[in-house]
């Protein structure tokens, strides 16, 4: 029970309403079958002893009438009673009688008398009058109805008239046919009926999830449209935190630019003071100044990119930048014969800013530049099949590679495997510090071309 339970918490709303909708539509169906199959016996019963009860009056007419018992005639004249076996049977015996005498009965009997009720352990009810089920002289069910008529000098006597208790089955058995043909077609209108109220109520919802996927994607600024009461709140709050998020991260951007401002601009007087002078000591102040304002940018760059990283409503359109880089790339190394291939899939956008996009493509595709042989594959596929959109950016070049043990080093800011290439050696440590600000991956595998393929993750919309 709690495996199923845990299993439908995890369920949508809709399919949580329609899986209740059924089990209680079919809970209620079921009841009320019982129900009505168990009324509608009674009352095909009590309809069958009311004609089982018009022959005993005609029994009771005949006893009355004046004459011998031995010598009346009794007994209704209908065919089934004629018939040997038929089912339909009457008897009249006197009470405490043993003689043959005693007792008279329908030709369908065939000489086998009819037991009484009382047998059976049925009571008598108002007037000595009885019914009830036994089983007949050819082992059939019968439904009976007999009563004691007292005609004071001439005695007391029983009178019995059965039939067969399959008439009543098969009346009872047609309507529950027909009851649960009605409560089938019932339950699939409730159904259906369930999950157009499911689709109709969760509605706004929907509408509300399309709205946040478009503030996500940068199609819309705020939720707009009304809702109703119960879903009114949650819009507005969802508004109230997405421009609390907004001015937030306008305060610190802000502040970041402040304190760029304010050390740079200390660094620029130390550099210029340094350079009126010579010597040692001013050779070591604008070396470590040097040093200074690249942590600075390097680390206000990365404060902007994780301030921007959460922002909603920030993307990216890939393929123009994606073009851009290669343009730029094929001037750059043009001399050198290099063959540069992309593809992008039309509409691909990155959630995120456009420079923190082109800082880590560029440097991976500069990287692949400057070691491929003669050719560099840029391939970029969407991913939508989470529940976050993600893009798959890869770049393959037909270099000479790098080594398991290499692949580890080269994300480590500053390190460098090759002095003889150009570089700072934090190109590939700025896209991985990127990449996971924005809750992507770096890493590294063989390129089928047989060089190095560099695999970046990152958000997609």
């Amino acid at each position: 029970m709690g495996s199923i339970w845990a299993r439908l918490s995890r369920e949508s709303i809709a399919t949580r309403l329609f899986l209740s909708a059924f089990f209680w539509s079919a809970v209620i169906l079921v009841v009320a079958g019982v129900i009505l199959s168990t009324v509608y016996r009674r009352i095909s019963e009590r309809a069958f002893d009311e004609r089982l009860q018009v022959y005993l009056t005609d029994l009771a007419s005949d006893l009355v009438a004046p004459g011998d018992f031995e010598n009346k005639e009794i007994g209704p004249g209908e065919s089934q009673f004629k018939l040997p076996l038929s089912g339909w049977y009457w008897q009249v015996s006197r009470v405490g009688g043993t003689a043959p005498s005693d007792a008279r009965a329908s030709p369908s009997l065939v000489g086998a008398p009819l037991k009484s009720l009382s047998n059976f352990g049925v009571k008598a009810e108002l007037g000595d009058f009885r019914k009830g089920y036994m089983v007949g002289p050819d082992d059939r069910s019968l439904r009976v109805a007999e009563r004691v008529i007292d005609l004071g000098e001439e005695g007391r006597f029983l009178t019995e008239v059965a039939a067969p208790a399959d008439e009543i089955d098969n009346v009872i058995s047609q309507f529950r046919v027909a009851l649960v043909l009605t409560f089938v077609l019932l339950g699939a209108a409730l159904m259906l009926s369930s999950l157009l109220q499911a689709r109709f109520a969760l509605a706004p919802l929907s509408r509300l999830h399309n709205a946040i996927a478009d503030i996500r994607r940068g199609d819309a600024e705020h939720i707009e449209g009304e809702y109703p009461p119960d879903v009114r709140p949650v819009s507005t709050e969802l508004n109230l935190l997405i421009d609390a998020n907004r001015e937030i991260l306008e305060r610190a951007r802000t502040q970041v630019g402040n304190l760029a401002h304010a050390l740079k601009t200390p660094l620029s007087v130390m550099v210029n003071e340094a350079d009126t002078s010579t010597g040692q000591l001013s050779d070591k102040v604008r070396e470590q100044a040097g040093i200074m304002r690249d942590q600075v940018n390097y680390y206000l760059d990365r404060a902007r990119a994780a301030a921007v990283a959460g922002a909603l409503g920030r993307f990216t359109d890939v393929e123009p930048v994606i073009d851009g880089l290669v343009r730029a790339l094929e001037k750059i190394y043009g001399q050198r014969g290099l063959i540069i291939y992309w593809t992008v899939p039309a509409g691909t956008r990155f959630r995120g800013e456009r420079h923190d996009f082109e800082d880590m493509v560029g440097n991976l595709a500069d990287n692949a530049c400057k070691w491929a042989a003669g050719r560099v594959e840029i391939a970029v596929r969407p991913d939508e099949e989470g529940d976050k959109p993600q893009i798959h950016i890869l770049v393959d070049d037909d270099g000479p590679g790098l080594s398991p043990e290499d692949r580890a080093e080269v994300i480590r800011r500053g390190r460098r495997l090759d002095e003889t290439k150009p570089g700072s050696g934090l190109g590939l440590a700025i896209v991985a510090e990127l990449a996971e600000l924005y809750g992507g991956e770096l890493s590294f595998d063989t390129s089928p071309l047989g060089g190095l393929r560099v695999m970046l993750r990152v958000p997609g919309v």
